[in-house]
């Protein structure tokens, strides 16, 4: 179950601000880095070369930037629900951030807040800003200010 559950539109407004929760935590294996690379064919040697990436910047192979981005359709599920609406649509992000690289082998979560909330015909925009944090590092992986349309 998620970590916030909302039952109504009006609740969503009344959360502008308010933090969600937080995903499970979850291992970023160099299988996951691999299969991420064949379905998007970046293949760039910091990913997948494990060799090579030892003698890298960051001493081990790193995850794809996209591919912690693509991570928040499995977190957002996990922190927040919202029930009693027709759809949810994926409308776009407004910004997106990659403040620290993932090092094969680091664990990763979702958190998530909502930035704003605007009406629409038939229900409302919501910004929700979704940090993904790495286990024990000071900044985040990526910072993603997505939009979702909630229609009643």
């Amino acid at each position: 179950m998620a970590a916030t559950v909302f039952t109504d539109l009006q609740q969503i407004k009344d959360s502008v601000g308010k933090h969600l929760g937080h995903s499970e935590w979850l291992e970023i294996t160099q299988d996951r880095i691999n299969r991420f690379a064949d379905a998007t064919g970046d293949h760039q040697w910091i990913h997948v070369d494990v060799d090579k990436a030892k003698d890298g910047p960051f001493g081990a192979p790193i995850a794809h930037g996209y591919l912690t981005l693509a991570l928040s359709n499995l977190f957002l599920p996990q922190i927040v629900e919202v029930r009693n609406i027709s759809m949810g649509v994926n409308y776009g992000v407004d910004k997106v951030r990659f403040p620290a690289p993932v090092v094969v082998g680091s664990r990763v979560r979702g958190g998530a807040e909502i930035a704003a909330v605007t009406d629409i015909t038939g229900g409302i925009q919501v910004t929700i800003r979704i940090t993904i944090e790495i286990d024990g590092a000071a900044k985040p992986a990526c910072v993603i200010d997505s939009i979702t349309r909630y229609l009643a």
